[in-house]
């Protein structure tokens, strides 16, 4: 048996020390969210913030790589997945560490008062275009009402001053965030492209920035090796969570 499928369950998916349920959730556990709990930095943090938790996949991933100190707040705009994002922390050995909130980001980034050391998003990146199922995956996908200028707004309100802000993007959506990253006062610290296999160009970018410059790291890391099984960079990225790997 294949290791996604001794891992996935009708309504969600099993990690080594958690479950996810997703069924109520417009955007599903997927390969970027799992790439982006297991690469954004932790180190020396004190609190964490996921923009756009959906499921809340990432925001246990984090709390499942930090200390017992470490606080993890999570802002989510749907109800439904926000309601499940709840069920899925108080499922957890972390539940008296991450928090879910049931907001706009825009509207509560004004109303906090705490800075946070790492920030993270998996956020929508495509332009509205083909309709959706729904209004739900409607938002989850598109960048009508969180567009990348929006988030970097929100994080620039809420990082603090040696803070990471780290997303993942489509390569293209990715180079664009930069380019309106690095005027606002933005430093690019962090940058791993990421390739299905050696035979294909990049087409998703993990980017660390912060408010403070400092020395640039660049990877590339590829999904796949040349016999399709997972690549050793990226089970040495993601054997914490995986199960069977």
């Amino acid at each position: 048996m294949s290791s996604k499928k001794a891992v996935l369950r009708a309504n969600g998916f099993t990690f080594k020390q958690f479950f996810v349920a997703h069924d109520r959730c417009a955007m599903k556990v997927g390969t970027d969210g799992v790439l982006l709990g297991a690469w954004a930095p932790v180190a020396g943090v004190t609190r964490v913030l996921d923009i756009g938790t959906g499921s809340g996949l990432i925001a246990l991933m984090l709390a499942q790589r930090t200390g017992q100190t470490v606080s993890v707040d999570a802002v989510e705009l749907d109800e439904q997945a926000a309601a499940q994002a709840r069920e899925n922390v108080q499922a957890s050995p972390w539940r008296e560490r991450i928090h879910i909130h049931q907001d706009d980001i825009r509207q509560w980034a004004k109303q906090c008062e705490n800075r946070y050391n790492l920030i993270v998003s998996n956020p929508p990146y495509f332009t509205p275009g083909v309709e959706c199922a729904s209004p739900a995956r409607a938002a989850a996908r598109y960048t009508a009402d969180l567009t990348h200028e929006i988030l970097l707004q929100c994080a620039e309100e809420l990082i603090a001053e040696d803070g990471f802000f780290c997303v993942i993007l489509p390569a293209t959506a990715g180079n664009a965030l930069v380019e309106h990253a690095l005027p606002r006062g933005w430093h690019l610290r962090s940058r791993t492209d990421i390739s299905d296999n050696e035979m294909r160009p990049p087409n998703r970018v993990l980017l660390a920035l912060s408010p403070q410059p400092g020395e640039l790291l660049l990877d590339r890391m590829t999904i796949r090796g040349p016999d399709q099984r997972y690549s050793e960079a990226h089970c040495s990225l993601t054997r914490d969570f995986y199960l069977f790997r």
